[in-house]
């Protein structure tokens, strides 16, 4: 986790294959779990939100799609970043537009 905003693009761009510039967020998590990295480009240069707990850890979520990428919603951010277990979440049905 010493790497900085162009470090943490470099391995978004030459291991992760994947374009920084595309405004997703890259999330970065240290082996220990208690230190967690957000990297994005915001239109005009790199945002870099950096959180490091001095107690607990950060949830990783499960990897149920295929490689390494994990997809998450606003919402499971949200809850890693706030320390709410993602098993125990329970949400009331909403309605979804098929696709």
């Amino acid at each position: 986790m010493r790497k900085g905003c162009y470090g943490l693009c470099g391995i978004v761009q030459n291991e992760m294959k994947k374009n920084v510039l595309l405004c997703d967020v890259f999330v970065f998590i240290n082996k220990r779990h208690n230190q967690i990295k957000l990297l994005q480009w915001d239109k005009d240069g790199f945002a870099l939100y950096e959180k490091r707990l001095e107690k607990g850890l950060f949830e990783q979520p499960d990897n149920t799609q295929h490689g390494t990428d994990i997809l998450l919603t606003h919402l499971q951010l949200q809850h890693i970043l706030q320390g709410v277990i993602l098993k125990s979440v329970r949400h009331k049905k909403r309605f979804t537009i098929r696709t």
